[in-house]
């Protein structure tokens, strides 16, 4: 038959003719024009003929392609894609199974050129809007195809940027064909996903080897679209930005395992550069999806190696921070509450040395260094989020962090670790570094809401641990409360600034929110900064810390109620120093010497009192000549400069406590207040803290009521504890409780001995002495109120209230309502 036709070319079908007459005899003269605006043109009048086309076609085209005559094959393909572009019939889908089947002959060929003239035709196809839907049409073979094309390893560079390119481009085409085509195939499946997304992500690598590839900066265009790594994030953000919420997970999951088999983690920044290439595509309200697949991640990876959960943990960082400026959702907590877990787990893991509890055989070492590392990344990671979020999402993320902060108890063991340092203080110090990160720039208008009484409580009963780094992570998360107008910085040092002008503070005055929460928590704060500066562990960032929360307190919640007892907190300070019955160092002696100099300095120039002002210049200036040792700049130095003998201070080098009453009661303050000494009081929290000593703790409640101010001479000796005053002490109430036993034991033989004449007498006594009693209490508590009518004359010539029911009684008109 083709024989015959062959012979008789008037014999051949039509469209048989048409198609012969665009080949040429000599390939490289082209398509031959003419004939193929005949053939669009048949094409166009007869598109029931255009599958059959397309069938000749694609038998010419896989004829060529085993003959070898490639320039056939690229006129085909020409013709095609020329056919494509004019023809929109309902015949199309017919014509395209031969069109995507010549593709695919033209892809499976091991020629680069024939692979690359394929998928320019693919592409060209893929940006064709079709008329008619296609329910039976399959990809598969383009996608497994195109993403081999990505991982080529040609020996020639430029063939293989080219064959890698044509993959790329060739995902592209099927990503826009299919992803908002319902009827198509479902593009976002595993088995799709699993192929693309690494495909893009392994071009994505080579970005550096690229951009090394460029000669020179005048070629730099040309090469920027030769480059695959950008054609790659290019197509990796067309997928993403056409994502929907159910597809956003399959697209994800790809780039977690590909970052895992090529550990990608560790390095980090390729990682961090993919998924901010994620959170910017995807749409915003679509974000806490990508954060619940890190956080899954990280769960699951939670016995992997340090370095790699670090990894893991950065990237979250930069992706929730991108993430809050959309919505991040409901997964503020439980993001928070993965982190604090993973946390907790690093602590057990560098105490126990490995994964699974306990050393054995094949278990993997933990470096202790590693694990470090990790805490601090996600110690950044709670800061760097948290510094996004809202006030009121803030301050619910700082009562949950504080809330699992452990507190010790009288009734918990406390654990200990291999390294011999307790899981309880190493999970103390990493939640409050995290509390610390929290509340580093927080703003909040109202105290009462930024400092709850539930979560100060805990947070204060922690100030009072042994633990000195413990304490000063209180006192700086304290400070950052507190401070709400960026002041923290300038009492970073301690100094007696003669003209505090310099330091350019920011002064607001105390609003009646803050007022309300200074009458309810002064006295906690003012115990806890007392009992802080008494601590023998104290180093010099402690009286730094100490020094900018009085500052801080004094700038933000102060009124003249609080300056005074401020005043009576410092002065008190200044006695334990001068006193020391605590038996301090000479170096935290002096520092609480000079911790009070530099309060005071500061305080006299905020009241603006000019006679408090002298008093405390002529102090510091006495203490300049005689006593350097006793401020500031003598004793937070490097190297401090010591007295060794501080028992003889004379009242020179001394604050007044009398001389501060009189002067800042003549300018309105409470001067009655001034001359009492500041006294803390005991709580439950000094036997819940785990104090050094009980002693200490009960200590601080015994106030001796006779101690003199300083500026009396003489001081009357406290009374020296010995041996024997404790001896005498124990054999007394040894004594009180024979004495009680043996009372005991005469009751109860008397009521099991006696006639029952003698005992009931004896109890109806009691019962007359007790009703009279009675008696007397309720006519001096209960009285009846007077008569509005006046009273009436008793007997015995004395005047008696009459009482006359409420009813009865008249009123003023201004009373009736």
């Amino acid at each position: 038959m083709y024989g015959v036709c062959g012979c008789c070319g008037a014999l051949r079908p039509r469209y048989k003719r048409l198609v012969d007459n665009i080949f040429p005899e000599d390939p490289e003269d082209g398509l031959v024009k003419t004939n193929m605006e005949k053939l669009t043109f048949y094409a166009l009048s007869a598109p029931e003929k255009l599958d059959r086309i397309g069938a000749y076609l694609s038998e010419r085209l896989i004829r060529d392609v085993g003959r070898h005559r490639y320039g056939y094959v690229c006129i085909a393909m020409e013709a095609l894609d020329q056919l494509l572009m004019a023809c929109h019939c309902q015949s199309i889908n017919l014509f395209v199974e031969s069109f995507l089947k010549m593709v695919a002959k033209l892809l499976e060929s091991e020629k680069p050129n024939l692979q690359i003239l394929g998928t320019n035709s693919f592409v060209k196809f893929a940006n064709i809007e079709e008329d008619t839907p296609s329910y039976h049409r399959s990809y598969d073979f383009f996608v497994s195809r195109f993403s081999e094309m990505c991982h080529s390893s040609h020996d020639d560079l430029e063939i293989k940027t080219k064959i890698r390119m044509s993959g790329i481009k060739g995902l592209q085409g099927v990503v826009r064909k299919t992803v908002n085509d319902e009827l198509q195939a479902n593009i976002w499946d595993p088995q799709h996903m699993d192929k693309i997304v690494p495909s893009l992500l392994f071009n994505l690598q080579h970005v550096e080897e690229a951009e090394s590839r460029s000669p020179s900066p005048l070629q730099a265009p040309e090469k920027e679209k030769e480059n695959p790594a950008e054609l790659a994030e290019r197509c990796l953000r067309e997928l993403l930005g056409r994502a929907a919420f159910g597809n956003i997970k399959n697209a994800i999951k790809p780039v977690l395992i590909h970052l895992d088999n090529h550990s990608l983690w560790e390095p980090k920044v390729f990682a961090i550069r993919c998924f901010k290439i994620i959170m910017y595509s995807i749409q915003p309200q679509h974000s806490h999806l990508v954060i619940q697949q890190l956080l899954s991640h990280l769960d699951a990876n939670s016995r992997s190696a340090a370095t790699v959960r670090a990894g893991i943990v950065e990237v979250l960082s930069e992706a929730a921070v991108i993430a809050a400026t959309g919505s991040v959702g409901p997964t503020v907590l439980e993001m928070f509450n993965t982190l604090l877990r993973q946390l907790r787990l690093s602590i057990d893991y560098a105490l126990t040395g490995s994964y699974d509890g306990a050393l054995s055989l094949g278990t993997k070492i933990i470096k202790e260094h590693e694990e470090r590392m990790f805490q601090e990344a996600v110690i950044k990671t709670i800061g760097s989020f948290a510094s996004t979020l809202p006030t009121y999402q803030r301050s619910e993320v700082i009562l949950f962090i504080m809330s699992k902060v452990p507190l010790p108890s009288l009734h918990h063991a406390i654990e200990t670790g291999r390294t011999g340092e307790n899981r309880n203080r190493l999970t103390q110090i990493m939640l409050l570094k995290s509390l610390l990160q929290v509340s580093t720039g927080f703003q909040c208008s109202n105290m009462m809401s930024a400092l709850p009484s539930n979560f100060l409580d805990r947070l204060l009963s922690t100030a009072l641990m042994e633990d000195a780094e413990i304490r000063l992570f209180v006192l700086e998360i304290l400070i950052s409360f507190i401070d709400r107008h960026g002041n923290r910085h300038k009492f970073s040092t301690i100094s007696t600034l003669s003209d505090i002008s310099v330091l350019k503070l920011k002064v607001d005055k105390c609003s009646r929110q803050d007022t309300v929460f200074m009458k309810k928590h002064s006295q906690q704060l003012y115990r806890h900064i007392y009992l802080s500066c008494k601590e023998e562990t104290n180093i010099q960032r402690h009286y730094e810390a100490l020094y900018g929360l009085l500052a801080l307190i004094s700038i933000e919640l102060a009124n003249e109620e609080v300056v005074v007892d401020l005043i009576r907190l410092v002065l008190a300070v200044q006695d334990v120093a001068q006193v020391n019955e605590e038996n301090l160092p000479v170096y935290n002696r002096c520092a609480l010497y000079a911790l009070g100099a530099a309060y005071l300095n500061l305080i006299s120039q905020l009241t603006t009192v000019p006679a408090f002002c002298q008093h405390i210049h002529e102090v510091i200036e006495t203490r300049k000549k005689e006593a350097p040792y006793m401020l500031p700049e003598d004793v937070f130095v490097e190297r401090p400069r010591l007295s060794q003998n501080l028992d003889g201070v004379v009242i020179e080098f001394l604050f007044r406590q009398s001389k501060i009453s009189e002067v800042l009661g003549g300018s309105g303050y409470n001067s009655d207040r001034l001359c009492l000494p500041y006294i803390p009081q005991l709580t439950d929290e000094d036997r819940l803290s785990k104090r050094k000593s009980i002693g200490e703790t009960i200590s601080l409640q015994v106030e001796v009521e006779s101690r003199n101010s300083p500026e009396k001479e003489e001081r009357v000796p406290a009374e020296e504890i010995t041996y024997e005053t404790l001896k005498k002490a124990i054999v007394d109430s040894v004594a009180v409780e024979e004495q009680e036993r043996e009372r005991r034991r005469q009751v109860v033989e008397k009521f099991q001995k006696a006639p029952f004449e003698e005992i009931a007498a004896h109890c109806g006594a009691r019962a007359s002495l007790l009703q009279s009693k009675l008696n007397q209490i309720f006519e001096i508590t209960i009285r009846p109120p007077p008569s509005p009518s006046g009273t009436i004359t008793a007997a015995y010539g004395q005047p008696q209230n009459h009482s006359i029911p409420v009813y009865e009684m008249k009123f003023p008109d201004l009373c009736v309502y």
